[in-house]
């Protein structure tokens, strides 16, 4: 089964701004999490900012970070909630500051 992929607009803006080797790389993460969603690691609270229900995959050796949500409805969607550097938890801070919270 393939999950459909949504990605939230300051994420579409992110993938945007990354060079063409780095999108290669996301774009290959972006089809293995179409397969298995689960390939990620869950997220919970990481110095109070709390991303209950968000997991991460690593891309370019671990130097940046795709953070994302499952979303259950009639069909199953993986929605991107951020792409960025792996830099002082600053992905985890923007997700937060425009998260509603899990679903």
């Amino acid at each position: 089964m393939n999950f459909e992929i949504q990605f939230i607009p300051e994420a579409a803006d992110d993938y945007t701004s990354f060079d063409g080797s780095i999108r290669k790389q996301v774009d290959e993460k972006i089809d293995k999490l179409k397969e298995n969603p689960f390939i990620g690691e869950t997220l919970g609270n990481k110095n109070n900012i709390d991303l209950t229900g968000y997991y991460k995959i690593y891309v370019a050796k671990k130097a940046y970070r795709i953070v994302y949500r499952i979303i259950k409805n009639e069909i199953e969607i993986i929605e991107i909630w951020g792409m960025g550097k792996r830099d002082k938890m600053e992905i985890y801070k923007i997700i937060k500051a425009c998260s509603f919270g899990p679903v």
